[in-house]
């Protein structure tokens, strides 16, 4: 599935070549220079990921880093680390800065969309290309197409992006800003509301084949997903 990845890379050959290879992967990239100028773009909207040098004018990429995981709103973007440093007190030092994941100048474009896929399986499994099935509930996002039980479900898209980032989380409790970051994207701004609507549309297209009560209330809080009744 296509990722919004902000490359941060102040050298221009290596940036096209970056950018060139995510692009034609199906990824929508965002590009900056400067920590400063990565920084901006964070403000205005979260990307699903971020590539990261090290070495940039200014701020350094650990800069960076540091101040993506200090912020709330931004903590939970997975960051992998672009660098021409290849000692291990080095590859320690990026990931303790929260990095999750660290490759080495020069690489492969094939490696690094595997690491791109690898992370964003761990950290954003709602943007990958992997089906999701749980207790006979199957949504797969390569065809746009959710069954139960075998029998074929029909979502809006809406609804359809919200059940992939439940089945993608399970077991945690998610409020309806969260939800909404996650599912509408961030910096949309639409009336927290407005996701009790959408609940009520999935339940109700989940009630034929019984997985309606996987979708569970909080009270007080928000939504889970869970497979423990």
């Amino acid at each position: 599935m296509a990722a919004n990845i902000l490359l941060v890379e102040d050298e221009p050959a290596i940036q096209e070549l970056i950018a060139f290879n995510l692009a034609q992967a199906g990824h929508h990239v965002l590009r900056a220079s400067t920590a400063e100028a990565a920084l901006t773009l964070v403000r205005n909207a979260l990307p699903d990921l971020v590539l990261l040098d090290w070495m940039l004018p200014g701020a350094s990429g650990v800069d960076v880093a540091k101040r993506l995981r200090a912020d709330e709103r931004t903590r939970h973007i997975p960051i992998i680390m672009l660098t021409a440093r290849s000692d291990e007190q080095d590859k320690v030092t990026g990931l303790e800065t929260g990095a999750d994941d660290y490759i080495t100048k020069p690489f492969s474009p094939r490696e690094l969309l595997a690491r791109i896929k690898a992370v964003l399986r761990r950290r954003a499994p709602q943007m990958t290309d992997d089906a999701v099935d749980v207790q006979g509930l199957r949504l797969d996002p390569v065809t746009h197409r959710v069954t139960g039980n075998g029998s074929v479900i029909d979502l809006g898209p809406t609804e359809f992006r919200l059940l992939h980032f439940f089945m993608t989380h399970p077991e945690r409790v998610h409020s309806r800003a969260q939800l909404l970051d996650q599912v509408w994207g961030d910096h949309v701004f639409v009336e927290e509301r407005t996701v009790d609507v959408h609940i009520r549309r999935l339940r109700s297209a989940l009630e034929n084949t019984r997985h309606d009560s996987l979708i569970q209330t909080v009270r007080g809080t928000g939504y889970r997903f869970s497979v423990q009744q």
